[in-house]
């Protein structure tokens, strides 16, 4: 059993591997931003939820509480693309601001505890064919890309410089039950009104490497093993790319099961601001570390279609 914070663990992906951690029989504490009862918070997993800042006087009344952790998994920071364009200032405290605090505590205080930090692949850019190895040089291009990998790169320094034990894992293209943004949730929203018509924008070709928020929260406590001198940086993704139009195909096609209508999809061939054609995962380095994935990808679709109308249905 492994004491183990999580800051963030409020977000889509935090709930999930909290609630991964405490069924493993983790001690598993919250540290990040939400109005989130005690008791919500328990059924995720949290033995405590503190919604704060991360900051060292936060960390330290943890640390008081609880004694020191033995991993931390950092998920805090910022939360999309679109939102850093629009607010580049918030994204960087949130996402480079945060992970300074944590590191500082880290040396200081803490530093025999692993850290797992959650990166992104908008860290690689844009102008990818194919499979992107966790060597290929970082060109981001939005401010979402760069705060991401500023803070890999203090993670790094911070294990190079003070022996802290880091490891980095980049996810792709996460999905799954209780995301409610980005393109599942805007076809759903769609749909629930317009049930014969998706309109998008973007071309429909652009390349994902999809994965499920039950498979990820999966790889995520695998790799906390890699967490050594000097630092590794591992690739959350299957290796495998299927185009934004197949994904909405398949949203449509689960949600026409009930009502025998196939929605007519149109995009408008514009591209989002921040946006890459591809982002696939060379994924070697994570099988060899003996993970595989387990979610069909279709599967995974037609689980969400049924969580949106489970939540349409409370929230009318």
């Amino acid at each position: 059993m492994a004491r183990i914070l999580i800051t963030g663990a409020h977000g889509f992906i935090g709930r999930h591997l909290a609630k991964s951690l405490a069924l493993a029989g983790n001690v598993v504490i919250g540290l990040g931003h939400g109005n989130w009862p005690p008791l919500h918070a328990q059924r995720w997993g949290l033995v405590y939820w503190l919604n704060g800042e991360i900051d060292i006087p936060n960390l330290r009344s943890i640390q008081k509480q609880f004694g020191t952790v033995d991993i931390v998994y950092h998920l805090a920071g910022g939360s999309s693309v679109g939102a850093a364009i629009a607010n580049p200032r918030e994204d960087f405290h949130r996402t480079v601001s945060s992970t300074v605090e944590l590191l500082e505590w880290l040396r200081q205080e803490a530093s025999k505890s692993i850290l797992v930090a959650v990166s992104s692949a908008a860290v690689y850019g844009a102008g990818h064919i194919g499979q992107i190895a966790e060597t290929a040089r970082p060109n981001p291009f939005s401010p979402y890309g760069h705060h991401k990998h500023i803070m890999e790169s203090l993670c790094i320094s911070y294990s190079e410089s003070y022996e802290l034990k880091v490891v980095i894992g980049r996810l792709f293209s996460v999905y799954g039950e209780g995301l409610r943004k980005q393109l599942l949730w805007d076809v759903c929203s769609q749909l629930e009104v317009h049930p014969d018509q998706i309109l998008l924008g973007g071309s429909g070709n652009e390349l994902r490497d999809w994965t499920a928020v039950t498979d990820v929260v999966r790889a995520l406590s695998f790799i906390h093993t890699e967490a050594n001198l000097p630092p590794k940086v591992i690739n959350i993704g299957t290796g495998r790319g299927t185009n934004v139009r197949t994904i909405v195909e398949g949203v449509g096609q689960a949600w026409a099961a009930d009502i025998n209508l196939s929605p007519e999809i149109e995009f408008s061939g514009k591209a989002r601001a921040g946006d890459p054609q591809s982002l696939i995962a060379q994924s070697d380095q994570l099988a060899a570390l003996g993970f595989e994935w387990q979610k069909d990808l279709m599967e995974g679709l037609a689980d969400y279609v049924r969580w949106f109308r489970s939540e349409s249905g409370a929230r009318s």
